[in-house]
């Protein structure tokens, strides 16, 4: 069976077409199990107010995938994500950062060997 053809990226790629850019740009449609598209959402004040419109947004995915593929939608809210991190320090090179003092030795070795 062919990628595109699997029922789940299927409903993944006609997530967006059913809801329109605005609202995909909030979510994610992560999965489906058995018949349930699971969606990430933003946060809960999304989850609220996508669960209203649950058969509005069921009538379109039917509309693009056909009836029965997807027959509920659960709303999850996004897990947090980390943000990028500046180091604290710069990051010591060469061998007198190498701590261990028998990784240290094998460091300078094998540099002395490739030289």
């Amino acid at each position: 069976m062919s990628k595109v053809a699997d029922p789940e990226t299927r409903a993944r790629a006609a997530w967006p077409v059913a809801v329109g850019k605005k609202v995909a740009q909030h979510t994610r449609a992560t999965t489906l199990v058995r018949t349930t598209l699971v969606v990430e959402v933003g946060d809960k004040v999304w989850q609220h107010q996508l669960a209203t419109l649950r058969y509005q947004v069921l009538k379109n995915l039917a509309k693009e995938l056909g009836e029965g593929l997807v027959t509920d939608i659960d709303f999850r809210p996004m897990p947090q994500r980390r943000q990028p991190q500046r180091a604290e320090t710069a990051r010591a090179s060469g061998p007198d950062s190498i701590n261990d003092p028998v990784l240290s030795l094998l460091y300078d070795r094998s540099r002395r060997m490739a030289q």
